[in-house]
Protein backbone atom coordinates (compact mmCIF):
# COMPACT_ATOMS: atom_id res chain seq x y z
CA UNK A 1 0.00 0.00 0.00
CA UNK A 2 1.26 3.19 -1.22
CA UNK A 3 2.13 5.59 1.64
CA UNK A 4 0.49 9.03 1.35
CA UNK A 5 2.97 12.42 1.42
CA UNK A 6 0.87 14.88 3.41
CA UNK A 7 2.21 18.36 2.41
CA UNK A 8 1.95 20.93 5.56
CA UNK A 9 1.40 24.41 4.94
CA UNK A 10 3.25 26.23 7.63
CA UNK A 11 0.95 28.05 10.10
CA UNK A 12 1.10 31.61 9.00
CA UNK A 13 3.30 33.43 6.24
CA UNK A 14 3.82 37.22 5.91
CA UNK A 15 3.30 39.41 2.55
CA UNK A 16 3.98 42.78 1.66
CA UNK A 17 0.47 44.96 2.29
CA UNK A 18 -0.30 47.13 -0.92
CA UNK A 19 -1.43 51.21 -0.21
CA UNK A 20 -2.93 51.53 2.94
CA UNK A 21 -5.28 54.56 3.36
CA UNK A 22 -3.93 56.90 6.22
CA UNK A 23 -6.96 56.17 8.68
CA UNK A 24 -6.28 53.00 9.24
CA UNK A 25 -2.73 53.37 9.66
CA UNK A 26 -3.25 55.51 12.41
CA UNK A 27 -6.20 53.30 13.90
CA UNK A 28 -3.13 50.46 13.73
CA UNK A 29 -0.71 53.13 15.68
CA UNK A 30 -3.60 54.02 18.20
CA UNK A 31 -4.08 50.29 18.66
CA UNK A 32 -0.49 49.75 19.75
CA UNK A 33 -0.37 53.16 21.98
CA UNK A 34 -3.55 51.07 23.78
CA UNK A 35 -1.18 47.99 23.67
CA UNK A 36 1.42 49.96 25.48
CA UNK A 37 -0.76 51.35 27.64
CA UNK A 38 -1.70 48.00 29.02
CA UNK A 39 1.88 46.66 29.19
CA UNK A 40 2.97 49.69 30.67
CA UNK A 41 0.17 49.26 33.61
CA UNK A 42 1.40 45.32 33.95
CA UNK A 43 4.97 46.68 34.69
CA UNK A 44 4.07 49.44 36.86
CA UNK A 45 2.04 47.13 39.23
CA UNK A 46 4.96 44.42 39.37
CA UNK A 47 8.01 46.66 39.86
CA UNK A 48 6.60 49.43 41.78
CA UNK A 49 2.98 48.85 43.03
CA UNK A 50 1.77 51.72 42.09
CA UNK A 51 -1.89 52.21 40.60
CA UNK A 52 -1.14 52.65 37.13
CA UNK A 53 -4.45 55.24 37.03
CA UNK A 54 -2.09 57.87 39.48
CA UNK A 55 0.92 56.96 36.79
CA UNK A 56 -0.68 57.75 33.97
CA UNK A 57 -2.39 61.06 35.41
CA UNK A 58 1.00 61.94 36.35
CA UNK A 59 2.64 61.81 32.61
CA UNK A 60 -0.80 63.97 32.05
CA UNK A 61 -0.23 66.90 34.75
CA UNK A 62 3.93 66.70 34.21
CA UNK A 63 3.26 67.23 30.26
CA UNK A 64 0.61 69.62 30.28
CA UNK A 65 -0.57 70.36 34.05
CA UNK A 66 0.17 74.09 34.54
CA UNK A 67 0.26 77.08 31.70
CA UNK A 68 4.24 77.03 31.94
CA UNK A 69 4.84 73.29 31.32
CA UNK A 70 2.20 73.89 27.90
CA UNK A 71 4.95 76.21 26.80
CA UNK A 72 7.77 74.22 27.40
CA UNK A 73 6.38 71.48 25.64
CA UNK A 74 5.43 73.38 22.64
CA UNK A 75 9.08 74.89 22.65
CA UNK A 76 10.65 71.10 22.97
CA UNK A 77 8.12 70.05 20.65
CA UNK A 78 9.47 72.72 18.14
CA UNK A 79 12.70 72.15 19.11
CA UNK A 80 12.79 68.35 18.05
CA UNK A 81 10.29 69.35 15.05
CA UNK A 82 12.76 71.80 13.59
CA UNK A 83 15.77 68.44 13.52
CA UNK A 84 13.44 66.36 12.29
CA UNK A 85 12.66 69.10 9.15
CA UNK A 86 16.28 69.07 8.82
CA UNK A 87 17.04 65.15 8.46
CA UNK A 88 13.83 64.21 6.26
CA UNK A 89 15.52 65.61 2.87
CA UNK A 90 18.27 63.55 3.63
CA UNK A 91 16.88 60.28 4.51
CA UNK A 92 13.93 60.52 1.80
CA UNK A 93 17.20 60.94 -0.31
CA UNK A 94 18.38 57.54 1.56
CA UNK A 95 21.50 59.73 2.74
CA UNK A 96 22.12 58.09 6.63
CA UNK A 97 22.39 61.77 8.06
CA UNK A 98 23.56 60.63 11.45
CA UNK A 99 25.23 63.64 12.46
CA UNK A 100 22.47 66.04 12.66
CA UNK A 101 23.06 66.39 16.84
CA UNK A 102 26.92 67.87 15.62
CA UNK A 103 24.96 69.68 12.89
CA UNK A 104 22.76 71.87 15.75
CA UNK A 105 26.08 71.63 17.71
CA UNK A 106 28.29 73.52 15.46
CA UNK A 107 25.16 75.90 14.63
CA UNK A 108 24.74 76.96 17.96
CA UNK A 109 28.57 77.69 18.37
CA UNK A 110 28.46 79.73 15.94
CA UNK A 111 25.51 81.44 17.04
CA UNK A 112 27.25 81.97 20.67
CA UNK A 113 30.47 83.29 19.21
CA UNK A 114 28.50 86.29 17.49
CA UNK A 115 26.75 86.76 20.51
CA UNK A 116 29.72 87.26 22.72
CA UNK A 117 32.26 88.73 19.96
CA UNK A 118 29.82 91.15 18.26
CA UNK A 119 27.14 91.63 21.02
CA UNK A 120 28.20 95.24 21.97
CA UNK A 121 29.15 96.28 18.44
CA UNK A 122 26.59 95.81 16.07
CA UNK A 123 23.21 97.18 16.29
CA UNK A 124 20.68 94.81 16.91
CA UNK A 125 19.33 93.98 13.32
CA UNK A 126 22.78 93.35 11.84
CA UNK A 127 24.01 91.42 14.92
CA UNK A 128 20.41 88.81 14.26
CA UNK A 129 21.25 89.11 10.51
CA UNK A 130 24.85 88.01 10.62
CA UNK A 131 23.83 85.18 13.56
CA UNK A 132 21.86 83.71 11.00
CA UNK A 133 24.13 83.81 8.48
CA UNK A 134 26.82 82.31 10.54
CA UNK A 135 24.91 79.88 12.13
CA UNK A 136 23.48 78.29 8.78
CA UNK A 137 26.64 78.38 6.72
CA UNK A 138 28.79 77.04 9.51
CA UNK A 139 26.28 73.84 9.83
CA UNK A 140 25.80 73.76 6.04
CA UNK A 141 29.58 73.18 5.66
CA UNK A 142 29.69 70.69 8.80
CA UNK A 143 27.34 68.71 6.71
CA UNK A 144 28.13 69.09 3.23
CA UNK A 145 31.39 67.54 3.88
CA UNK A 146 30.61 63.72 3.97
CA UNK A 147 27.98 64.94 1.43
CA UNK A 148 31.12 65.68 -0.72
CA UNK A 149 32.98 62.51 0.13
CA UNK A 150 29.89 60.67 -0.49
CA UNK A 151 28.87 61.99 -3.73
CA UNK A 152 32.55 61.20 -5.49
CA UNK A 153 33.89 58.76 -3.42
CA UNK A 154 31.08 56.37 -2.35
CA UNK A 155 32.11 56.63 1.63
CA UNK A 156 29.72 55.84 4.36
CA UNK A 157 27.76 58.20 5.27
CA UNK A 158 26.21 57.34 8.38
CA UNK A 159 29.91 56.18 10.14
CA UNK A 160 30.98 59.83 8.27
CA UNK A 161 28.04 61.96 10.15
CA UNK A 162 28.72 60.09 13.28
CA UNK A 163 31.87 60.61 13.68
CA UNK A 164 31.60 64.47 13.03
CA UNK A 165 29.73 64.55 15.81
CA UNK A 166 32.48 63.74 18.22
CA UNK A 167 34.29 65.94 16.60
CA UNK A 168 31.35 69.03 17.36
CA UNK A 169 31.13 68.09 20.77
CA UNK A 170 34.96 68.35 21.45
CA UNK A 171 34.87 71.94 19.42
CA UNK A 172 31.84 73.26 21.66
CA UNK A 173 34.04 71.59 24.82
CA UNK A 174 37.02 73.76 23.64
CA UNK A 175 35.36 77.14 23.26
CA UNK A 176 33.12 76.85 26.52
CA UNK A 177 36.54 76.27 27.97
CA UNK A 178 37.70 79.29 26.38
CA UNK A 179 34.99 81.62 26.77
CA UNK A 180 33.98 80.28 30.10
CA UNK A 181 32.99 82.81 32.85
CA UNK A 182 35.49 83.13 35.03
CA UNK A 183 38.22 81.25 32.95
CA UNK A 184 38.88 77.81 33.79
CA UNK A 185 35.71 77.31 35.00
CA UNK A 186 34.35 75.29 32.10
CA UNK A 187 30.94 77.36 32.15
CA UNK A 188 30.05 80.03 30.16
CA UNK A 189 26.89 80.83 31.38
CA UNK A 190 24.01 83.66 30.16
CA UNK A 191 25.63 85.16 27.58
CA UNK A 192 24.95 89.07 27.67
CA UNK A 193 22.70 88.92 30.26
CA UNK A 194 22.82 92.48 31.56
CA UNK A 195 22.71 93.79 27.57
CA UNK A 196 20.35 90.61 26.36
CA UNK A 197 22.44 91.55 23.07
CA UNK A 198 21.47 88.51 20.42
CA UNK A 199 18.58 87.21 22.30
CA UNK A 200 15.85 86.66 20.03
CA UNK A 201 13.01 88.94 20.93
CA UNK A 202 10.02 87.83 23.23
CA UNK A 203 6.31 88.13 21.62
CA UNK A 204 4.31 89.33 23.99
CA UNK A 205 4.71 87.76 27.06
CA UNK A 206 5.63 84.62 25.66
CA UNK A 207 9.16 83.45 25.56
CA UNK A 208 9.24 80.96 23.29
CA UNK A 209 6.32 82.06 20.93
CA UNK A 210 9.07 83.44 18.06
CA UNK A 211 10.63 80.51 18.24
CA UNK A 212 7.22 77.95 17.44
CA UNK A 213 5.89 80.46 14.92
CA UNK A 214 9.49 79.71 12.73
CA UNK A 215 9.07 76.51 12.99
CA UNK A 216 5.22 76.16 12.04
CA UNK A 217 7.02 77.97 9.00
CA UNK A 218 9.47 75.52 8.16
CA UNK A 219 7.15 72.78 8.43
CA UNK A 220 5.06 74.36 5.69
CA UNK A 221 7.85 75.25 3.75
CA UNK A 222 9.04 71.77 4.37
CA UNK A 223 5.74 70.22 3.21
CA UNK A 224 5.57 72.26 -0.08
CA UNK A 225 9.20 71.65 -0.77
CA UNK A 226 9.30 68.06 -0.69
CA UNK A 227 5.58 67.88 -2.24
CA UNK A 228 5.50 69.96 -4.78
CA UNK A 229 9.02 70.90 -6.34
CA UNK A 230 11.18 70.04 -8.55
CA UNK A 231 14.19 69.48 -6.31
CA UNK A 232 11.73 67.35 -3.70
CA UNK A 233 10.75 65.43 -6.71
CA UNK A 234 14.61 64.99 -7.66
CA UNK A 235 15.35 64.34 -3.81
CA UNK A 236 12.55 61.15 -4.02
CA UNK A 237 14.15 59.80 -7.12
CA UNK A 238 17.29 59.64 -5.90
CA UNK A 239 15.80 58.20 -2.92
CA UNK A 240 14.20 55.23 -4.86
CA UNK A 241 17.07 54.24 -7.25
CA UNK A 242 20.00 56.37 -8.21
CA UNK A 243 20.88 54.48 -11.78
CA UNK A 244 16.89 55.87 -12.36
CA UNK A 245 17.63 59.03 -11.44
CA UNK A 246 20.85 59.35 -13.92
CA UNK A 247 18.93 57.45 -16.79
CA UNK A 248 16.16 60.54 -16.86
CA UNK A 249 18.99 63.21 -16.36
CA UNK A 250 19.19 63.73 -12.78
CA UNK A 251 22.53 65.19 -11.32
CA UNK A 252 23.24 63.22 -8.61
CA UNK A 253 26.25 63.97 -7.23
CA UNK A 254 24.14 67.82 -7.17
CA UNK A 255 21.01 66.38 -5.64
CA UNK A 256 22.84 64.81 -2.70
CA UNK A 257 25.26 68.35 -1.88
CA UNK A 258 22.29 70.35 -2.63
CA UNK A 259 19.92 68.32 -0.14
CA UNK A 260 22.86 68.21 2.60
CA UNK A 261 23.47 71.86 2.36
CA UNK A 262 19.59 72.33 3.00
CA UNK A 263 19.83 69.63 6.16
CA UNK A 264 22.74 71.58 7.49
CA UNK A 265 20.81 74.73 7.04
CA UNK A 266 18.15 74.12 8.98
CA UNK A 267 20.25 72.26 11.98
CA UNK A 268 21.91 75.61 11.97
CA UNK A 269 18.62 76.91 12.74
CA UNK A 270 17.78 74.88 15.10
CA UNK A 271 21.21 76.06 16.92
CA UNK A 272 20.06 79.17 16.84
CA UNK A 273 17.07 79.04 18.04
CA UNK A 274 18.00 77.24 20.99
CA UNK A 275 21.24 79.23 21.84
CA UNK A 276 19.83 82.34 20.96
CA UNK A 277 15.74 81.81 21.86
CA UNK A 278 16.25 79.49 24.36
CA UNK A 279 18.85 78.55 26.66
CA UNK A 280 21.24 82.07 26.08
CA UNK A 281 24.01 80.01 26.48
CA UNK A 282 25.87 76.76 24.75
CA UNK A 283 27.18 73.31 26.11
CA UNK A 284 28.13 70.28 24.75
CA UNK A 285 25.07 69.10 25.47
CA UNK A 286 22.86 71.96 23.69
CA UNK A 287 21.22 69.60 21.02
CA UNK A 288 20.37 67.26 24.21
CA UNK A 289 20.23 64.31 21.96
CA UNK A 290 17.49 65.80 19.52
CA UNK A 291 19.37 64.65 16.38
CA UNK A 292 19.17 61.25 17.45
CA UNK A 293 15.21 61.16 18.45
CA UNK A 294 14.75 63.17 15.46
CA UNK A 295 15.69 59.93 13.26
CA UNK A 296 12.91 58.26 14.43
CA UNK A 297 10.07 61.32 14.33
CA UNK A 298 10.92 61.91 11.13
CA UNK A 299 10.76 57.95 10.27
CA UNK A 300 7.47 57.48 12.03
CA UNK A 301 5.63 60.37 10.45
CA UNK A 302 6.61 58.69 6.89
CA UNK A 303 8.72 61.57 5.78
CA UNK A 304 5.55 63.84 6.23
CA UNK A 305 6.84 67.45 7.69
CA UNK A 306 2.62 67.97 9.17
CA UNK A 307 2.80 64.24 10.90
CA UNK A 308 5.78 65.14 12.08
CA UNK A 309 3.82 67.95 14.77
CA UNK A 310 2.17 64.36 15.95
CA UNK A 311 4.79 62.04 16.14
CA UNK A 312 7.53 65.15 17.71
CA UNK A 313 4.05 65.72 20.11
CA UNK A 314 3.78 62.41 21.53
CA UNK A 315 7.98 61.85 22.34
CA UNK A 316 8.11 65.15 23.91
CA UNK A 317 4.80 64.36 25.96
CA UNK A 318 6.16 61.18 26.99
CA UNK A 319 9.50 62.47 27.97
CA UNK A 320 8.03 65.61 29.59
CA UNK A 321 5.45 63.32 31.74
CA UNK A 322 8.06 60.75 32.14
CA UNK A 323 10.29 63.34 34.44
CA UNK A 324 7.26 63.99 36.20
CA UNK A 325 6.85 59.89 37.42
CA UNK A 326 10.58 60.12 38.83
CA UNK A 327 9.82 63.44 40.90
CA UNK A 328 6.37 62.37 41.97
CA UNK A 329 6.90 58.78 43.32
CA UNK A 330 10.08 59.03 44.02
CA UNK A 331 11.40 56.47 41.40
CA UNK A 332 14.96 56.65 39.80
CA UNK A 333 14.99 57.36 35.86
CA UNK A 334 15.25 54.17 34.89
CA UNK A 335 11.82 53.19 35.71
CA UNK A 336 10.07 56.30 33.22
CA UNK A 337 12.15 55.43 30.93
CA UNK A 338 10.98 51.51 30.46
CA UNK A 339 7.80 53.08 30.53
CA UNK A 340 8.79 55.59 27.88
CA UNK A 341 10.89 52.82 26.22
CA UNK A 342 8.06 50.27 26.30
CA UNK A 343 5.82 52.75 24.29
CA UNK A 344 7.71 53.88 21.65
CA UNK A 345 8.47 50.14 21.46
CA UNK A 346 4.89 49.67 20.34
CA UNK A 347 4.90 52.29 18.16
CA UNK A 348 7.80 51.38 16.14
CA UNK A 349 5.92 47.80 16.14
CA UNK A 350 3.03 49.41 14.61
CA UNK A 351 4.85 49.80 11.65
CA UNK A 352 5.07 46.47 10.69
CA UNK A 353 1.49 46.08 10.81
CA UNK A 354 0.56 49.23 8.41
CA UNK A 355 3.25 48.01 5.76
CA UNK A 356 2.43 44.06 6.59
CA UNK A 357 -0.11 41.31 7.10
CA UNK A 358 0.02 38.29 8.12
CA UNK A 359 -2.09 35.22 6.70
CA UNK A 360 -2.68 31.78 7.99
CA UNK A 361 -3.51 29.03 6.82
CA UNK A 362 -6.64 27.74 5.80
CA UNK A 363 -7.95 24.83 8.63
CA UNK A 364 -8.13 22.40 5.64
CA UNK A 365 -5.41 20.15 4.72
CA UNK A 366 -4.45 18.68 1.20
CA UNK A 367 -3.03 15.49 0.63
CA UNK A 368 -0.32 14.54 -2.00
CA UNK A 369 -0.62 10.54 -3.21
Amino acid sequence: MEKQNIAHEPLFHISKRGTIVWWKSWIIRVLAVMAALIVCALVTVLLTGENPIGVYATIFKGAVGTPRRIWGLCQNIAMLLCVSLAVTPAFKMRFWNIGAEGQVLVGGLATAACMIMLGDKLPAPLLFLVMIVASMLASAVWAVIPAFFKANFGTNETLFTLMMNYIAIQLVSYFTYEWSVPKGSGQIGVINSDTMAGWLPSIGNHEYLLNIIIVLLLTVAMYIYLKYSKQGYEISVVGESENTARYVGINVKKVIIRTMLISGALCGITGLLLVSGTDHTITRDTAAGRGFTAIMVSWLAKFNPIYMILTSFLIVFLQKGAIQISTEFNLNDSFSEIITGIIIFFIIGSEFFINYTIKFRNSKKEAKA
